[in-house]
């Protein structure tokens, strides 16, 4: 059993064991739940990570994975993470992307999410993903627009607005996710597709910019 310990230890990395003993309990970083790509650069690496599921290691990975258009030994994911994290199950970031939270943010993702690879997530207020949901390559999501607009009364006109994604949602490559934007389940958002509002239909495809209702009654597979 030492030895098997010492065996895995080995073919660990810095980054995997520092994470997990920086955000979880002793109790749980044992586990190491969470495996952490060597390049990763960890920018930012304060505020909580919370795992709402069955601990095994593993659980979830960030920097791993590759897609054959990109070169992933020269692609790096950035954490610059001050707020809160919700990992719901299954999760994998894939290489080069990046997760921003700020202080004053939460990012929820349900189990079975997946990132393929070189795409970003920007948080102030909250986005939150359902279970199921698959994000295609160079997408970005933010809720916010960062600089404030302001009308004649010196009042902000373009606060920042959550950013709710259901379940079984596949976000193709490309596209921008803006604040207020709500996408709902077992929906397809098509490649190179602007959301910025709220979608209503289920079992949808959109597309375009802006995005709307292509067709209905549709079904995707992973």
């Amino acid at each position: 059993m030492i030895k098997k310990v010492i065996k895995l230890v080995s073919r660990l990395n810095i980054p995997t064991i520092y994470f997990n003993l920086k955000y979880l309990p002793l109790r749980q970083a044992c586990f190491l739940p969470i495996l952490v790509s060597r390049r990763t650069y960890l920018k930012v690496v304060s505020g909580k990570i919370e795992i709402n599921a069955p601990l095994k290691t593993g659980l979830i990975q960030i920097g791993y994975g590759g897609v054959g258009i990109f070169d992933k030994e020269r692609s790096r994911t950035i954490w610059e993470v001050s707020g809160t994290v919700m990992f719901n199950g299954k999760c994998n970031i894939g290489h080069g992307s990046k997760i921003s939270v700020s202080s004053s943010g939460t990012l929820s993702l349900g189990s079975n999410f997946v990132i393929t690879a070189e795409t970003s997530i920007i948080v102030q207020t909250r986005v939150e993903f359902g279970d199921n949901c698959l994000l295609s390559w160079d997408s970005l999501i933010m809720d916010t627009d960062f600089h404030k607009i302001k009308n004649d009364f010196g009042i902000q006109i373009n606060s920042p607005k959550p950013v709710l994604v259901g379940n079984n949602v596949w976000i193709g490559c490309r596209c921008l996710v803006l604040k207020g934007a709500q996408i709902p389940s077992n929906s397809i958002v098509g490649a190179n597709s602007l959301v910025s509002k709220v979608l209503d239909k289920q079992n949808a495809l959109y597309a375009g910019n802006p995005c709307k209702l292509i067709k209905e009654n549709v079904n995707w597979e992973p």
